[in-house]
């Protein structure tokens, strides 16, 4: 047993050793470095030596010993959360709970998302034709601040392949809070805001929101969009969405208001964006999703003309790959005829953020070739609504979770 050890136990339990008897060990005499500790803890029960008379101090002792020595000592009150934490399996093998002691040592959590994408654009009027390469690393912390509240982060690096410059950027990109305050769940900060499925909005968000219900869940928000995360800059947003479920229907409406930029973004003007939906599961694993947009800004097109301010998507879902079920797959398939005045910044991989209202197609299929290993292939076929423009992106990736 290493001496800081033995000191460190015999510290735990917060009494002198002077008011013990003689220590019972043979090798571990009256003078030795480890006598006053070593005395302390026999005479607490803590430690009980060798058939034969001897503390054997020299001896490396197995992790089993060691579990049965901080069992005895967390039994006798002693203030040992490390080492229990680290003996937890000897520990739960002796039938010691550590249950306490295992949610405290969660408190912070550190998880991983490591992807790497690669796009090939067929949009010769667009700067984003040709290919895209990138991999992208995020780091999550998250921290438990009471029983109702936990503090969630995000880092983020992002490594350019297309050239040899080694461009790359490392940003915070999530910074907030969420808990409850009475019935009503809040969050605030820097969070990712999606709503309409992504087909109004999916991105960085700075700001709070508030929700309450369950089988009927109304959720409303203030924030602004952040700047660096869409070619539409909004510095207010509110936003309010009502869902709820009937059987194998899932219903739902949203508002949404843009205060428009009137130097950046499409919306020059105040633009508020009005949602319905449903979705009906036929089957546990084969949904039908249906979904009306329309927008009320007064806004010219590109020709002059008044702007395209409805639409509509939808989709049909099969299955789904999951992380941690190797071997699962999913399809996917959606139809788009969204207007200008209908979106801020789309969900889809495609290249609808640069066009003047879209109409199109996409196709998907994931599958999952190992645990938190997960591949995802995404085509898109979409049209400019104003000048007929074409734009097909084929986007893949491959995602890896710890």
């Amino acid at each position: 047993m290493k001496k800081s050890l033995v000191l460190a136990m015999a510290m735990a339990l917060g009494v002198t050793a002077s008011a013990y008897a003689a220590n019972p060990f043979s090798d571990v005499p009256a003078g030795h470095w480890a006598y006053d500790s070593v005395n302390k803890l026999a005479a607490a029960g803590i430690v009980d030596g060798y058939g034969n008379g001897t503390f054997g101090g020299d001896r490396l002792m197995t992790r089993y010993e060691m579990a049965q020595i901080v069992a005895k000592a967390m039994a006798k009150g002693a203030n040992v959360d490390r080492l229990a934490a680290e003996f937890a399996d000897e520990l739960d093998s002796l039938g010691v709970r550590v249950a306490a002691l295992e949610k405290k040592s969660d408190n912070v959590k550190i998880t991983g998302e490591v992807r790497y994408h690669y796009a090939d654009n067929d949009a010769k009027d667009y700067a984003k034709n040709g290919y895209a390469t990138k991999l992208r690393s995020r780091i999550w912390l998250t921290g438990q601040i009471n029983d109702d509240w936990k503090y969630t982060g995000m880092l983020q690096n992002e490594q350019n392949f297309k050239n040899d410059k080694g461009d790359e950027t490392t940003d915070f990109q999530r910074a907030y809070v969420n808990g409850k305050l009475g019935g009503v769940a809040v969050q605030a900060g820097r969070y990712n805001l999606k709503v309409a499925d992504g087909n109004v909005y999916d991105n960085r968000f700075d700001g709070i929101q508030a929700s309450y219900g369950k089988d009927v869940k109304l959720t409303v928000g203030y924030g602004k969009a952040d700047p660096g995360s869409t070619t539409t800059i909004s510095d207010q947003v509110y936003y309010a969405d009502l869902t709820g479920k009937v059987g194998a229907l899932d219903l739902g409406a949203g508002y949404y208001s843009f205060d428009g930029d009137a130097t950046t973004g499409i919306f020059t003007e105040k633009n508020n964006i009005f949602k319905v939906s449903a979705d009906y599961a036929f089957t546990k694993d084969l949904k039908l999703g249906a979904m009306y947009l329309k927008g009320d800004a007064d806004h010219k097109d590109l020709f002059g003309n008044d702007a395209d301010d409805d639409g509509f998507v939808v989709s049909l879902g099969y299955k789904g790959a999951k992380a941690a079920v190797p071997g699962s797959w999913g399809l996917a398939a959606k139809y788009y005829d969204q207007g200008a005045m209908t979106y801020a910044d789309h969900t889809m991989n495609g290249l609808a953020d640069d066009m003047y209202g879209f109409k199109g197609y996409s196709l998907t299929a994931n599958y999952t070739f190992a645990k938190n290993i997960v591949g995802q292939v995404e085509y898109y076929d979409l049209k400019d609504k104003v000048d007929d423009t074409k734009a097909k992106t084929l986007w893949s990736q491959v995602v890896f979770t710890f």
